[in-house]
């Protein structure tokens, strides 16, 4: 079993920054890729960012290159999604998922979810 506990949502304006933090808790925590998706209301959960476990490879939607950076810290076994230069377009609820080895960008692919945090960014 895994569970993820994602923080650091809230408010922030429009061009500010804002660090989302994924704790990952498994037996075998160096075997899953993370994926950072997103979900604003009336639309479908997008792909934001992914890295996979055990290699360093790291995925991004258009959107949120350059603006965005995905990291690990495998001594504390958790994932960050640096969010900068933020728009009012990234309001979302923000998700981490978790799947074997690899990450891919289809939230059908991941096994297992955080609770999701609430990410503002006014204009």
């Amino acid at each position: 079993q895994v569970q993820l506990v994602e923080s650091g949502g809230g408010l922030v304006q429009a061009g500010g920054s804002l660090r989302l933090s994924c704790a990952v808790s498994a037996r075998t925590s160096s075997m899953y890729a993370v994926g950072w998706f997103r979900q604003a209301p009336g639309k479908e959960r997008e792909f934001v960012a992914g890295i996979s476990w055990t290699i360093p490879s790291t995925q991004y939607t258009d959107s949120v290159k350059g603006r965005f950076t995905i990291s690990r810290d495998i001594t504390k076994n958790t994932v960050y999604l640096q969010m900068n230069s933020l728009k009012p377009e990234d309001t979302a609820v923000y998700y981490c998922a978790a799947r074997s080895v690899i990450a891919t960008v289809r939230s059908n692919d991941y096994d297992y979810w955080g609770q999701g945090t609430q990410v503002t960014v006014s204009s």
